[in-house]
């Protein structure tokens, strides 16, 4: 990586701390995959655009219907549960 893309990724690894209020270095818990049925979706606020077949990172298991999750451009946001598939 270069200098600047390294310096680009933490900036958004900041912005992201500070926009969900997640304290902590950032791990990746797993890998899941977006249910190729389910229906495509925009991002909102908070919430990460879904694209069927897609595979995201998991950060973390926030409740019972959310996930916190990070896709391949390096864009956080929640996930519904029921859209998951393990790999």
């Amino acid at each position: 990586m270069t200098l600047k893309a390294c310096k680009k990724e933490e900036k958004m690894d900041r912005g992201f701390q500070k926009k969900f209020k997640f304290e902590g270095s950032i791990n990746v818990l797993t890998q899941m995959m977006v249910d190729p049925a389910a229906t495509e979706k925009r991002g909102g606020a908070k919430n990460l655009p879904l694209r069927r077949g897609e595979i995201l990172d998991v950060i973390q298991f926030t409740n019972q219907e959310q996930i916190l999750c990070r896709n391949s451009q390096r864009r956080y946001g929640y996930v519904p549960r029921v859209v998951m598939l393990p790999l």
